[in-house]
């Protein structure tokens, strides 16, 4: 019997973590994205990014750290290629409908994340949400195999937003932002989580529609492709770029013939 109650629980929380609307389908809601770097965002959802500045959500991207390491170029420096990267996601982000004042730097340097102050890193997104109040959050996924295993960025990042989320609900989780900012408590209705395998999926997102722009969004980041990050050049060579784009197209997700993007959504936090 406690097995069989074991079990309808769960069948209920898979159930109730459906959103009402597709995330695709809604317009005029305030969309949050956190990303470890420029690029992730492009990566993991830029099709669904695309779709949402279709419908006129309003889009704000929040990008932890400045990415001023991934470079192999000897003449490449950290100040530089920070610029270089942040002119990268801007331009990614207008190929998405995505201007570039909905973007919000952190500043970390890439790599040191992990040894940021903790508390002081939930403290600071936790009032970014209480701040934009947004009925959907976007991030890494905190559990994800892919991200267990991937660079400390991800992990940190994952962890720490989802533990932000947590805090934003509760009154007594920082009360000097109600009290000092007027921030108000901010239960996040849902949440969808990109880099994520198919088998720890729940939702996909056609995006045969806004595919190119997928593409071309990636293409954005030149410094992160080579050659350019191994000897840096600001545009692409015409051949490299049709040969890369054909790559990367082979490599995007398909389910039932169609491009899609594979995400967990859920809604609240784990209170078990």
């Amino acid at each position: 019997m406690t097995r069989i109650l074991i079990l309808a629980s769960i069948f209920t929380a898979l159930l109730s973590a459906q959103p009402k609307t597709r995330l695709e389908d809604l317009h005029g809601k305030t969309i949050l994205l956190f990303t470890p770097h420029p690029d992730d965002d492009a990566f993991g959802c830029a099709g669904t990014l695309a779709l949402l500045a279709k419908n006129g959500n309003n889009i704000r991207i929040v990008i932890y750290t400045n990415d001023d390491k991934g470079s192999y170029d000897p003449e490449m420096t950290s100040e530089r290629l920070a610029r270089i990267r942040m002119h990268e996601e801007e331009d990614a982000c207008r190929i998405l409908g995505i201007p570039k004042d909905h973007i919000k730097w952190l500043e970390y340097h890439d790599g040191m994340l992990e040894y940021a102050n903790t508390r002081d890193l939930v403290e600071e997104v936790t009032g970014i949400i209480r701040k934009i109040r947004p009925e959907v959050v976007l991030s890494i996924d905190p559990g994800t195999e892919y991200v267990r295993w991937h660079k400390t960025d991800h992990r940190m990042a994952a962890n720490n937003t989802i533990d932000a989320i947590r805090a934003a609900e509760w009154h007594l989780y920082f009360p000097n932002q109600q009290l000092h900012e007027g921030l108000e408590p901010w239960l996040v209705p849902q949440e969808y989580y990109y880099y994520v395998t198919e088998k720890e999926a729940n939702y996909w997102v056609n995006i045969d529609s806004v595919v190119e722009k997928k593409v071309d969004a990636l293409m954005a980041h030149v410094s992160q492709w080579e050659p350019s990050i191994h000897h840096y050049r600001p545009d692409w060579d015409p051949a490299t770029l049709e040969k890369t784009k054909a790559e990367y197209r082979s490599h995007i997700t398909k389910k039932d013939g169609h491009y899609v993007e594979a995400l967990r959504t859920s809604t609240g936090f784990n209170q078990e």
